[in-house]
């Protein structure tokens, strides 16, 4: 069995790969335009489902950007967003058992994301398998979430054990 420490350190590790993983997905909203540009330019054209959309999109973000450069300050808000909300797991990689709350408020908000996906996915008729993309980062986000919370309980148990 595991110790407190060592259960400590696990889910430091977890956090860890959350925060920086939530931060590095924020960050891409920065360069949008030349993210597109490379994928779209990065094979060969074809008619294929996913290189059709990735053109599409890139030529939107292009034409946007050219025309009315400013809509592009949402990305940059959509960026600050995910580094704000990355900030908030600070508070249980100090003190998880105090904090738990703030790993379930993400699990509920990983949970939100299919939802989210779909309703307004459908609203702005973004193709389904896109949508299962996007559904794909709420249900790989709610893994590490919930083996914190699972350790967390675990280490708050073995903290009234030992009082």
């Amino acid at each position: 069995m595991d110790t407190k420490e060592v259960i400590l350190k696990k889910i430091r590790a977890w956090l860890l790969f959350f925060i920086v993983a939530l931060i590095l997905s924020g960050i891409t909203a920065f360069p949008l335009e030349m993210e597109l540009r490379w994928l779209s330019g990065s094979w060969p054209e074809n008619n294929s489902g996913l290189y059709l959309w990735l053109n599409r999109c890139y030529l939107a973000i292009q034409e946007t950007n050219n025309k009315y450069p400013f809509l592009a300050y949402g990305y940059d808000w959509l960026a600050f967003a995910h580094i704000v909300i990355a900030t908030a797991f600070i508070g249980p990689f100090q003190d998880p058992v105090r904090n738990i709350w703030i790993i379930q408020w993400g699990r509920i908000a990983c949970i939100l994301v299919i939802p989210l996906a779909f309703i307004a996915g459908e609203i702005r008729g973004i193709p389904f398998w896109w949508r299962m993309i996007d559904c794909s980062f709420g249900i790989i986000g709610i893994i590490p979430l919930t083996i914190c919370y699972r350790k967390i309980k675990l280490l708050e148990t073995m903290m009234v054990v030992s009082k």
